[in-house]
């Protein structure tokens, strides 16, 4: 079976509900529904109950940024993966390299994430990645092989056929600069080689392995195109509906 390929956008901390409605609106007026494609968009936390009112026509799906990994509790400013499914969410980014670096969220932490998603009925798009200094130091492999494996340590197995990575190198996010295609596959492959280790053959063939680091229409199709890249984390070209639907496109 194929893997599914999914085009995603994180809007981060951006757009005010009318500009996130316009953003939509456009989205549904060029999106042509493809086989084996899903689109999700992830605006910020406040605008998820409007999210759901401009996409319920739709086959786009919407997500959250970030959660908390307990149903409910004193944890003043987080959100609950409870409320998330109550608001009709698919999908949740956990460890996105801002906030494991801004927030210092450990390897841990994104694990017991990522299982309280699932146990939600939610889908944790987990992010991995490593810095430029880390990439210099020829220790990026070491570092995402951590990321990848403490998340099924924390997840329990029966559970691993709902996850799905995100490999973005933080050098190229908000940078402009893209890891090349040969690039993104080398460590796209890698992740899968750690999948394959961790749950065999089955699974590691059926998880999506998305790219998410400056990904832009000029250099979607050719990202696409790699064996092991099963879509896109998109983040500034997915606040331009243009942009984002002629990423979508070129699947």
């Amino acid at each position: 079976m194929a893997r599914k390929t999914i085009i995603a956008g994180n809007w981060k901390m951006n757009l005010l509900p009318e500009e996130g409605e316009m953003l939509v609106v456009s989205l549904k007026t060029a999106f042509e529904n493809k086989k084996n494609l899903e689109v999700v968009v992830f605006p910020p936390i406040g605008l998820i109950p409007f999210a759901r009112e401009w996409i319920y026509d739709s086959v786009i799906r919407y997500g959250a940024q970030n959660c908390w990994h307990e149903v409910s509790g004193p944890y003043t400013g987080e959100t609950s993966p409870e409320l998330l499914k109550s608001l009709g969410c698919s999908y949740c980014l956990v460890g996105h390299s801002e906030r494991r670096e801004i927030f210092e969220e450990s390897n841990e932490l994104v694990g017991r994430k990522s299982q309280a998603l699932v146990e939600m009925g939610i889908i944790p798009i987990v992010c991995v990645g490593e810095s430029l200094a880390e990439r210099e130091a020829a220790i990026h492999f070491e570092k995402i092989q951590q990321q990848v494996e403490s998340v099924f340590e924390a997840v329990e197995k029966e559970s691993w056929i709902h996850l799905v990575f995100a490999y973005e190198p933080i050098w190229a996010i908000g940078t402009g600069k893209t890891a090349t295609p040969k690039q993104a596959e080398e460590i796209h492959q890698f992740i899968r080689k750690i999948i394959r280790q961790k749950s065999g053959d089955v699974l590691a063939d059926a998880i999506s392995i998305l790219y998410g680091g400056s990904a832009k229409p000029g250099n979607a199709e050719e990202l696409l195109a790699q064996d092991n890249i099963d879509g896109l984390l998109v983040g500034g070209a997915s606040l331009v509906a243009e942009d984002f639907s002629n990423i979508i496109k070129a699947y």
